[in-house]
């Protein structure tokens, strides 16, 4: 079986490729693509640390990139792509971006934006869940497992 380059699996790979650059960085291994044509127009991964900046999450920072990449606000016609379900904060960013789609691969049960009933988004928003998801919430356990070792 092939994969398609412009299948979610390979575009869910690049967001997770970010947030192994989060991990190596000592940042919580959240990464994240948007995604414009089939082309990536945007990259980011988590740098509240390293901004000392509470809302430098990969979501936030790859749409703010990729909004200066189109000049525009509006991400009506791209997908984010983002290893771990939008927080609160970033849900909310997605809703005002009126971002196309949004696909996540890990759950976040603690702070993810379904613990309020997920209707932040957009209306016109798709949502996917589940892509990665194993590999994603094994970065985020590693991470915070070799933290608490510390």
């Amino acid at each position: 079986m092939s994969l398609s380059i412009y299948s979610p699996e390979r575009y869910m790979k690049e967001a997770f490729l970010q947030a192994k650059i989060a991990y190596e960085k000592g940042e919580v291994p959240v990464g994240a693509v948007v995604v414009a044509n089939n082309r990536i127009i945007a990259r980011a991964h988590n740098q509240v640390e390293m901004l000392h900046d509470p809302t430098a999450h990969a979501e936030i920072l790859a749409v703010t990139a990729a909004a200066e990449y189109l000049g525009s606000k509006y991400l009506e016609d791209c997908i984010i792509y983002v290893t771990l379900e939008p927080c609160v904060m970033c849900a909310g960013a997605l809703h005002w971006a009126q971002i196309g789609s949004v696909y996540y691969g890990a759950s976040d049960p603690k702070k993810g934006y379904s613990l309020i009933g997920g209707k932040i988004m957009h209306p016109k928003t798709m949502v996917q869940t589940g892509i990665m998801a194993g590999e994603c919430k094994k970065l985020l356990e590693d991470f915070f497992k070799n933290l608490r070792e510390e």
